[in-house]
């Protein structure tokens, strides 16, 4: 249960009502009665359903290497300028500005670790969240998430920054109809590299 910050560190004791006689008490509790329903969820609303969230496997990890003179060819880790992984994903949602909307928050968790190739400390990653209904892709947005590594510091957890999504629902559809994915945009060359595990 969440903990509540109470100013001045003052604890909470159950309240007693008066010792009233009946007539008192009733009309005491019928004055607080609009009080405490005004504290509570709207009647009959509930949160909306929100759409569920993955990492696309196949897009999970990233492996900046130096750049070869041959493409494709063999490379090990001394040739290793970044590995990134995406390590969680979270959001919220809440009905849009209009009644036929969800508003959807995003939030991608990033884990960077320099390689010894990097020059200098500081790089761009591509990261991607996509809506997805069914096997149907509705939308993709592709940001670059600036990275800097503080001195001596080799590996680094952050987060793009929040994704803002409105999603059109009505009553058949609600935000459970869709899925949000994240995965980093890889180069055709990344994707070679990469293990094809078919799904998230």
């Amino acid at each position: 249960m969440p903990a509540l910050s109470i100013p001045g560190n003052e604890s909470l004791m159950p309240a007693r009502l008066p010792n009233l006689g009946w007539a008192p008490r009733a009309a005491l509790l019928a004055a607080l009665l609009p009080l405490l329903a005004e504290c509570g969820p709207t009647r009959n609303q509930f949160a909306p359903p929100c759409p569920a969230r993955a990492i696309l496997g196949d897009a999970a990890n990233l492996d900046v290497y130096r750049a070869s003179g041959t493409s494709g060819g063999a490379r090990d880790l001394t040739d290793l300028v970044l590995h990134a992984r995406i390590v969680g994903m979270q959001g919220s949602c809440k009905q849009g500005d209009e009644k036929n909307q969800l508003a959807v928050t995003v939030n991608v968790g990033v884990d960077l670790t320099r390689g010894p190739a990097m020059a200098g400390r500081e790089t761009d990653v591509p990261v991607f969240v996509a809506v997805t209904q069914g096997d149907t892709i509705l939308d993709k947005y592709v940001y670059r998430m600036h990275v800097v590594f503080p001195s001596n510091v080799d590996r680094i957890t952050l987060t793009p920054g929040e994704a803002n999504l409105i999603l059109p629902v009505t009553p058949t559809k609600s935000g459970a109809a869709y899925t949000i994915l994240a995965g980093f945009q890889l180069t055709p060359d990344q994707m070679a590299r990469t293990p094809q595990t078919g799904g998230p």
